[in-house]
């Protein structure tokens, strides 16, 4: 049986990505997305990669970023793994991830059954979808990270064509609940271990994963 696999999102400081490591997560999120309050420049971005290095996957969300700033952003950060979060389509996926030759993830907001049976259409353009909650009529300018969750109900039976992750609301506390109800294979959390907007808390961090790490050890007894 394999391991839950944990992203930690949005993280903007040398602490937190030592906390989200030494947590055991799998992959940290770098936002560069300027109406985020996660939003960290490319320079700022590229010395926490840095920083990171091989201890840990890097990914770098982008949101309707033109051509130029997704070429500028990938050659200054040098992340593992692009993750798109607005409109962008299967066709700009794969022209992304034929030139750049690394993954590509893509999230999705989740209304419905009908959003879930149009997520097929990026078979072949991306690596991983992420099951998000849709944008938030209180925040419509921000696609993910409002604390949100979705109906988990509607993954339940839903046969999945591509590697996926769940996403949205999640934190500490309700993780356990999530994974149980979906079987997600990756957890990917942002606001839900933070104590104020973009500010991660480091114990919250510890407690997800371990919480992850629970739910994993009941899969085995």
């Amino acid at each position: 049986m394999q391991k839950t696999q944990i992203k930690i999102c949005g993280l903007s400081t040398e602490t937190t990505i030592d906390a989200a490591i030494d947590a055991g997560a799998d992959y940290f999120g770098l936002v560069h997305f300027g109406k985020s309050p996660r939003h960290v420049t490319l320079e700022r971005a590229a010395e926490l990669r840095a920083y990171a290095g091989d201890r840990i996957k890097a990914v770098l969300l982008l949101v309707n970023a033109d051509p130029k700033l997704t070429g500028q952003a990938i050659d200054r950060i040098r992340p593992d793994i692009i993750q798109f979060h607005g409109s962008e389509t299967p066709d700009w996926l794969t022209i992304v991830g034929d030139n750049s030759g690394l993954e590509i993830w893509r999230a999705l907001g989740v209304r419905d059954k009908p959003t879930l049976a149009k997520s097929a259409r990026y078979v072949g353009a991306a690596d991983r979808l992420l099951f998000d909650a849709p944008a938030q009529k209180k925040e419509p300018s921000l696609p993910g990270g409002t604390g949100t969750s979705f109906d988990w109900s509607l993954l339940a039976d839903h046969d999945h064509q591509l590697p996926w992750g769940l996403a949205g609301g999640l934190d500490p506390d309700n993780v356990i609940d999530a994974l149980e109800a979906t079987g997600a294979p990756l957890t990917d959390v942002s606001s839900g271990v933070e104590s104020a907007p973009g500010v991660k808390d480091v114990d919250r961090i510890a407690r997800f994963c371990q919480a992850v790490r629970e739910y994993d050890a009941s899969r085995l007894s």
